[in-house]
């Protein structure tokens, strides 16, 4: 612990715009505090004020601005020394090797990568929906470590929308598209002429991660004499994701297929009814959600659903809004590390 109590917590990948959003969501949290960030070899030896290009609107904190980035693989020969948590925003060919050693030297790794999502040893949380899954943390063979996913920032927005509607009449097919910030891709990725008067109709592996991560994310945990496991929800998702240029804030145009074929009204109340647990609300008004209106709702933790109508093929359809790099990225990991520490998970 900290001097002041706290868990002492690391950040790989603290350089990127995910990273970024962890130092400022982090900074003064109750129960965390950042003592070591960690980034590319670029990077290493800065202190971090040097050597990040902050890009958020908020201020970089005064305590982050001092601290030097590590190597990640450096930081490795003392991790466990100093922290028990690390959030994670490498990119997946790194963090399919380095997440592990972290874990393996004692760590709780929670990482917005995709490289283990879909490994059924690793729980793929949305906190408000499946903190249940984090059980699967106890079967994993790591030194008093562990591996938690959070899911793509597209398919985190899909989840919370359909959550409620599973749980009340039953998923059974789904087709999305989404309108992704070009935020999403990280900032240097995507060059600003890409997406002057263009929309680009590609974006690597966003449709297969959605057609896949629903379903583990919305699955049963199942006990058994080996342990729990997580039984997949069997619907199927068939995406389209585009880049639009919007700076943040994750647009999903979804039709769905929902069990009993429900009216409208009764899906907006099992909305209304879940929002005491999940964070969602429903917009009357034709022309909302919006991004630029609505991606801060509830500090970006929130989701924003609208135009729900009648769909002539699945049978109901509506549109949905979420904060791609605070809901669906930093802040939606913290949520998870703070479901683990909730049920004791977080060694030390």
């Amino acid at each position: 612990m900290t001097a002041d109590g706290k868990i002492p917590v690391a950040i790989l990948g603290a350089t990127g715009m995910v990273g970024q959003r962890f130092i400022a969501l982090l900074d003064g949290h109750p129960s965390f505090r950042v003592t070591r960030l960690a980034a590319s070899k670029r990077s290493a030896g800065q202190r971090y004020g040097d050597a990040c290009r902050w890009s958020l609107p908020t201020d970089m904190p005064e305590w982050a601005q001092g601290l030097v980035v590590e190597e990640a693989t450096d930081a490795l020969t003392d991790i466990a020394s100093s922290v028990r948590l690390a959030f994670s925003s490498l990119d997946a060919d790194t963090a399919s090797g380095l997440e592990p050693a972290y874990a393996h030297a004692g760590v709780l790794v929670v990482s917005n990568a995709s490289a283990h999502r879909m490994d059924p040893a690793v729980p793929l949380i949305v906190a408000e929906v499946n903190a249940d899954h984090l059980e699967l943390l106890r079967t994993q063979r790591f030194d008093g470590g562990g591996l938690v996913s959070h899911p793509n920032c597209s398919a985190t927005g899909l989840v919370l929308a359909l959550a409620p509607l599973h749980r009340a009449f039953g998923v059974e097919r789904v087709s999305v598209t989404t309108l992704q910030a070009v935020s999403g891709a990280g900032y240097p990725d995507v060059r600003s002429a890409d997406l002057e008067d263009n929309v680009v109709p590609f974006i690597a592996s966003e449709e297969e991660k959605l057609a896949e991560e629903p379903g583990k994310i919305l699955g049963e945990l199942v006990t058994s004499a080996g342990g729990p496991s997580v039984a997949p929800a069997s619907f199927d998702v068939s995406a389209q994701c585009f880049r639009v240029p919007v700076t943040d804030g994750h647009t999903l145009a979804v039709s769905v297929k929902l069990k009993g074929n429900p009216a409208p009204d009764a899906v907006a109340r099992a909305w209304g009814q879940a929002a005491g647990d999940v964070p969602i609300r429903y917009m009357e008004a034709s022309d909302r959600p919006q991004p630029r209106l609505d991606r801060d709702f509830q500090g970006g933790m929130g989701i924003s659903i609208g135009r729900l109508r009648p769909c002539p093929v699945l049978g109901l359809r509506f549109v949905v809004l979420s904060h791609n790099t605070v809901r669906g990225g930093a802040g939606g990991a913290i949520s998870a590390a703070e479901a683990a520490l909730a049920r004791g998970l977080i060694g030390g």
